[in-house]
């Protein structure tokens, strides 16, 4: 899989651990940034994330993090095409996968320790999205 990945100064302390997960998994990681932890809008970067995603004819994903994912989550869903998930646990990101077909993994730094934040991604990198009954209900997400 490829991901585009992008924080607010709240979460960009945990960024580079991601990465290395991603990477460590077999994913290719574009980092949209900060590069540090001095003051951002979180809109911002969620906006050029999806953009990104948008934009990406391979149907790459995404993940964005803040201090609790509310923000990030919540900016993300404005764009049409996105299904930006706030996942806190594997079990929320497995169903944010199987069921709604979610493109942008959110979640809160200050909400999910690393481990956690590991068996997200390890979650989300392994479900597939289940189709069936379920495109007919993410279909209607974009109306």
């Amino acid at each position: 899989m490829k991901f585009f990945i992008a924080t607010d100064h709240a979460g960009v302390a945990i960024k580079p651990d991601i990465i290395k997960i991603l990477q460590n998994m077999g994913h290719d990681v574009i980092d949209l940034g900060p590069m540090d932890d001095s003051r951002v809008d979180y809109p911002d970067y969620a906006h050029k994330l999806c953009l990104e995603v948008l934009a990406d004819t391979q149907g790459a994903h995404g993940i964005l993090i803040c201090g609790t994912g509310i923000g990030m989550s919540l900016s993300a869903n404005k764009h049409v095409g996105i299904r930006a998930a706030l996942c806190h646990d594997a079990y929320t990101a497995s169903m944010s996968r199987a069921h709604n077909d979610a493109n942008v993994l959110c979640f809160g730094q200050r909400v999910v320790g690393l481990g956690v934040a590991e068996s997200i991604l390890q979650a989300w990198c392994e479900t597939p999205f289940e189709g069936g009954r379920h495109a007919t209900r993410v279909e209607k997400i974009e109306l």
